[in-house]
């Protein structure tokens, strides 16, 4: 297995665009990628989020709040979640897991295109899109400005739980407050595109040598996707742990998350698999392209970036 880092520029037009966004967001494409036996994963920015320091460290304890902030040396103002969206080619296949943020979530986001460009992959390139939820930074970006699907030749996958979740009426009247976008913005592209989207279940294959599981928590049919083996593969984590804090204690989740113990619960089924089996796995928003490893401590773990 071979993991290797690159940067990349994303072309003129791209260039000419970002020059127009804020600092933090005009810089070159981050790609790293790995390779194994005919399977090339790569990870591929969508650009990241921006928060403030009361909400990222909101569900830290308050007794804990300065010493994690300390440990782990998190800054004192804006907080920045990378976006890793992973891209699996093999067979012929073109296959993204998760399309980003599109156009109107965050303006330091939205940036998957041009990074796919970069590296000479275009939209009708892509022959799936599988989804492992629906919130704004892994669905929006299923429509272009125009309102459009991003990826038109593209087959569409999202776990059945996930998918009725995010299509049903009700959920407005059952989702946090501060979530209510979510649910608005993912009822809106999903139904845009509802005639083309399959659904899936825990364990079934959803392309070849790609197995679906189940991690429902941060969503209630959050999916991660198991490509290959331990030893050949790699698992593709999505949001079960979105910070090395939340990796080094499972118990602390993110804000985000639906259910918080549920997800807690996952997050340290999941990453006791991952560093007892030896997998080499891809977290969406952990650090340096989040290609890497899960080493366990006890009952706690630490996440080791290109390992």
């Amino acid at each position: 297995m071979i993991v290797t880092r690159r940067v990349v520029l994303a072309g003129s037009a791209a260039l000419a665009a970002g020059a127009m966004l804020p600092a933090t967001a005009r810089r070159a494409w981050a790609v790293t990628t790995w390779k194994s036996d005919g399977v090339q994963i790569d990870s591929v920015s969508d650009g990241h989020l921006e928060f403030p320091p009361e909400f990222a460290y909101a569900t830290f304890p308050e007794a804990q709040r300065a010493d994690l902030i300390a440990q782990f040396d998190l800054p004192d103002g804006v907080v920045e979640s990378p976006l890793n969206v992973t891209l699996l080619r093999q067979g012929g296949r073109v296959i993204l897991f998760d399309v980003g943020s599109g156009p109107d979530f965050m303006p330091t986001a939205g940036r998957l295109v041009d990074a796919l460009a970069a590296i000479d992959v275009a939209p009708e390139d892509v022959t799936d899109v599988i989804f492992t939820h629906g919130h704004p930074d892994h669905l929006w970006g299923l429509l272009d400005e125009f309102d459009e699907p991003s990826f038109p030749d593209a087959r569409l996958a999202m776990g059945k739980a996930e998918f009725d979740y995010w299509t049903d009426p009700a959920t407005v009247d059952t989702i946090a407050e501060d979530q209510l976008s979510f649910a608005a913005g993912a009822m809106r592209r999903l139904q845009a595109v509802a005639d083309r989207i399959e659904t899936f279940a825990d364990g079934d294959e959803v392309a070849p040598n790609v197995r679906a599981v189940g991690t429902p928590g941060h969503t209630p049919g959050h999916m991660s996707f198991a490509i290959g083996t331990s030893e050949d593969g790699l698992f593709v984590l999505g949001d079960v742990a979105t910070t090395v804090v939340s990796v080094a204690y499972p118990q602390i989740g993110a804000g985000t998350d639906h259910d918080p113990d549920l997800a807690a619960r996952t997050r340290a089924a999941v990453l006791a698999r991952l560093a007892d089996h030896g997998w080499t796995m891809l977290g969406y928003h952990l650090p340096q392209g989040g290609i890497g490893r899960i080493q366990r401590d006890g009952d706690r773990f630490t996440y080791v970036a290109g390992a």
